[in-house]
């Protein structure tokens, strides 16, 4: 493809991507295929010779465009969102056009630099205290996975990183039952075994019990093991509860013990002054995580992970080989020693285009709209005969069930589930379920970047119209 071919093809998907977001609407938000269907329309080896872009954009449209769920549909509640907006898609333009591989300092200094400042706008306006400092790295498992390391590494001097686990007592893990499945895997990952993952009870609300946790930690010292890190959640992936970090903060701090904060999606809501109080205990924190891939309409990948002590992160990762070395190494920052990858994306232009193009109030008024939404469709639950929630309203998360009278629960749960399935085969909406004291339930996270209430609105005239239908 020659340069003038690019500019044209260029200016052509620029048209078709406007044209997409403007009419998204009218896409099936869950893929309507069958496995293997897109895999067997595909041919089975490669061209010999060069194709005609033309064919290959077609052939996107024809073949890839059905097997597409649309992530970016004001109608999808499902998960947690993976969002973007018009800033942050015209930011990856310029990052794909720029290439640059922003290992360290010398590779892209402005990379370098935009990074450290944005992510301390990002530090002062979620309320973490100054002396954080933070790096982007690409999903909060992995952010989650350099904080276990970490951890490790601080509780044993450093030993594992050159001995292995050998001679080392048993590290032991905590995290709520309620925590995401990347917790688990950050542990086997990190050679504690998952064995060494202890799930703590929760209250009646799903957030994590400080009393249990206690107990738990007390009995593993009893027993010669050595708590290494607990991980507190602000914003469960099934119903986003809310640990109560300082009552699990003084508990850390007086066995000192490593606290990891996972807020991957409700982290955002720190933006919001009045809901400074989810990380009341700041100050027991030793790492901390959001995504603003999630809910800061800023395109994945993009994991905000903030620690305490940059140097100790650093030690645990920093590896110089003699390719490496440079004349501004301990001057500047060098993020390729900030966690797992050598290789680093310039997520941080992205970042820098959203903050700049919405403003903080701007933001904020997204956020507080998409809270609002949650809290309508939650109040039209309560006040519907056949509904109930299942879960305290948190954030922008519902969770709730069809409930007819007379039904038993094994009858609900079934009846629940095919309900899910039948929605998101209307392709009208795409929600997810979770499980609660075994009860399945509903799940709508109100949270896309463009959602308005008139979406939610049509979502629940959905549910409520389908639903007696349901055998």
């Amino acid at each position: 493809m020659t340069n003038n071919e690019f500019k044209q093809w260029a200016h052509e998907l620029v048209e078709w991507i406007g044209d997409y977001l403007e009419n998204i609407e009218q896409y099936p938000v869950k893929a309507q295929v069958e496995p293997g269907e897109i895999y067997s329309a595909l041919p089975g080896m490669p061209p010999l010779e060069a194709e005609n872009f033309k064919q290959i954009f077609n052939d996107f449209q024809q073949i890839i465009m059905p097997g597409m769920t649309h992530w970016q549909s004001p109608d999808f509640f499902a998960y947690f969102p993976a969002n973007n907006s018009n800033p942050s898609i015209l930011a990856e333009m310029l990052i794909a056009a720029l290439g640059a591989q922003c290992m360290i300092w010398e590779t892209s200094p402005a990379a370098t630099e935009l990074e450290e400042r944005v992510m301390n706008w990002l530090r002062d306006t979620i309320g973490l205290p100054d002396y954080f400092e933070g790096v982007i790295q690409d999903t909060a498992s992995t952010s989650t996975l350099a904080a276990l390391v970490t951890a490790r590494e601080r509780i044993s001097d450093y030993r594992t990183n050159e001995n292995g686990f050998r001679g080392e007592p048993a590290y032991r893990i905590y995290a709520s039952s309620q925590t995401h499945s990347s917790i688990e895997k950050a542990v086997k990952i990190a050679g504690f075994g998952a064995g060494n993952l202890v799930k703590v009870g929760v209250k009646d609300d799903l957030s994590m019990d400080p009393d249990r946790l206690a107990v738990a930690i007390e009995r593993d010292l009893a027993k010669g093991y050595m708590p290494c890190c607990v991980v507190a959640t602000i914003g469960t992936t099934g119903t986003v509860a809310i640990d109560p970090l300082k009552a699990i903060g003084e508990i850390c701090s007086r066995h000192n013990i490593w606290l990891h904060v996972d807020a991957a999606m409700a982290g955002t809501a720190l933006l919001l002054p009045e809901y400074s109080w989810l990380i009341e205990g700041k100050e027991y924190i030793d790492s901390f995580v959001f995504n603003p891939h999630k809910w800061m309409f800023t395109n994945f990948d993009c994991s905000a992970c903030f620690v305490k002590d940059a140097g100790r992160l650093i030690k645990t990762f920093e590896i110089l080989p003699e390719y490496l070395k440079t004349r501004t190494r301990g001057k500047v920052n060098d993020y390729r020693d900030w966690g797992i990858p050598l290789g680093r994306r310039f997520r941080a232009l992205k970042l820098w285009f959203v903050i700049r193009s919405y403003g903080l109030e701007g933001l904020r008024e997204k956020v507080r709209d998409h809270i609002s939404y949650a809290s309508w469709l939650a109040d039209r639950v309560r006040e519907h005969a056949d509904f109930e929630m299942t879960a305290p309203l948190s954030l922008n998360t519902v969770c709730f069930r069809y409930k007819p009278a007379g039904m038993d629960e094994k009858s609900l749960n079934i009846i629940n589930e095919k309900l899910n399935h039948k929605l998101n085969d209307t392709g009208a909406i795409y929600i997810t379920h979770t499980r609660i004291n075994d009860i399945y339930s509903l799940r709508m996270v109100i949270a896309q970047t463009n959602v308005k209430r008139t979406n939610v609105e049509k979502a629940w005239e959905l549910i409520t119209g389908m639903a007696p239908a349901i055998q």
